[in-house]
């Protein structure tokens, strides 16, 4: 007998959404919209919600395998979407790189798109970055998210054993050692051949945030109460951050440039700094009870409701879209520049416009296939 399938959650999908737009909006080249996304108010920034969502989604999504099914069928599944990560990584470089280069040799371009993007290393010595490519020991810093993704996933079949064998405190006392050990930078992966350059996201840092995703939705961290204490101290946290991470402020204070200096290793986004986390962890509280019990805020009708619908159609088909967004920022970006639109008004709105116009059709589209329409009997005209 089919089991039936758990409801989707509207607050994943529709933050997941809201962080696929931002993620666009920062990958945009020369985007003045970007001084106006989250991350230049606060220490975190969209890839926080896109690592911490998806670890909520996996815990859904494999959680019930491994319940269902035992640890070897479950950690099957988890290779299996490692596998599939692995290979939506390397075609997005592929794609990426070829359209780059397509443009430039043939003079469609008047500008180094490839160098931009550092990748002439890739071009002018591909017998030795081909393999760098395959085995990730070549990642370029805008290729860097799905690599730290693929890493964690693997290590999820680890944190189950252990949930398994020795309960919900070896599973913290794992996290939190990968994290101290990234923390201190006893480990990292290289990046490039030709120089120490390291992963920018470091994968067992990252961790951290992840796996507090995942033991929020499997019940191995209670949710928080909705209390006035609470959403004061949260709001107070992202309030009191903006001053040190404010460019514009920074640029008028010195005083707060130097604390914001000595704080650093305290904000550091490559190896998840502590303050990072918890700054968050604030802003994840406030958005928890902003869209109500069970997200109820977000199910209203009207022009609002279908805004919010479009948005968690976004979240919900996340990968695909965010494949997507690296590829349209670069095409608008060139198309932008190349109308001689760059740093106007009007080709800010345009090219944004136009990317968010992308991803809302790449997300329904790769939902239509998912479907598989044509499984579905053809439905006969009324008489």
């Amino acid at each position: 007998m089919k089991t039936a399938s758990r409801p989707r959650d509207p607050r994943l999908d529709f933050f997941r959404g809201i962080a696929m737009f931002i993620i666009f909006i920062a990958h945009l080249p020369a985007n003045g919209w970007a001084l106006w996304i989250p991350a230049r108010f606060g220490f975190s920034d969209a890839t926080e919600i896109f690592v911490f969502c998806s670890g909520m989604a996996s815990a859904i999504a494999f959680g019930r395998v491994f319940e269902l099914h035992g640890l070897v069928m479950g950690s099957a599944r988890v290779l299996y979407r490692v596998w599939q990560v692995y290979w939506a990584h390397i075609c997005l470089f592929l794609a990426v790189a070829g359209m780059l280069a397509f443009l430039q040799i043939n003079g469609w371009t008047s500008d180094d798109y490839v160098g931009k993007l550092n990748l002439w290393h890739f071009f002018e010595d591909p017998i030795f970055q081909l393999p760098g490519l395959l085995t990730l020991t070549y990642v370029p810093n805008y290729f860097d998210i799905l690599p730290m993704y693929l890493v964690i996933l693997a290590m999820l079949p680890v944190i189950m054993i252990a949930y398994y064998k020795a309960g919900r405190g070896a599973v913290a006392a794992i996290i939190i050692a990968f994290w101290l050990i990234a923390t201190f930078r006893l480990v990292d992966f290289p990046a490039e051949p030709w120089s120490d350059r390291r992963w920018f996201f470091n994968p067992f840092a990252w961790q951290l945030l992840f796996f507090t995703g995942f033991a929020f939705i499997k019940g191995w961290i209670p949710a928080p109460p909705v209390k006035k204490r609470l959403l004061f101290l949260s709001a107070s946290i992202i309030i009191l951050t903006i001053p040190f991470a404010y460019f514009r402020i920074l640029n008028e204070v010195p005083e707060l440039r130097r604390i914001a200096n000595d704080i650093s290793d305290l904000t550091v986004k490559s190896e998840m700094g502590l303050l990072r986390y918890i700054h968050f962890l604030a802003l994840a509280y406030v958005a928890w009870v902003a869209v109500g019990e069970g997200g109820q805020r977000l199910l209203m009708g009207g022009f609002g409701g279908k805004v919010v619908r479009v948005i968690k159609k976004v979240g919900q088909q996340s990968l695909a879209v965010f494949l997507a967004s690296l590829i349209l920022a670069q095409g608008i970006a060139i198309f932008r520049d190349e109308l001689g639109l760059r740093g106007t008004v009007t080709g800010g709105i345009m090219a944004n416009l136009l990317g968010f116009a992308g991803l809302i059709a790449v997300a329904y589209t790769v939902a239509w296939f998912k479907g598989e329409p044509w499984r579905k009997p053809k439905e006969k005209p009324s008489s």
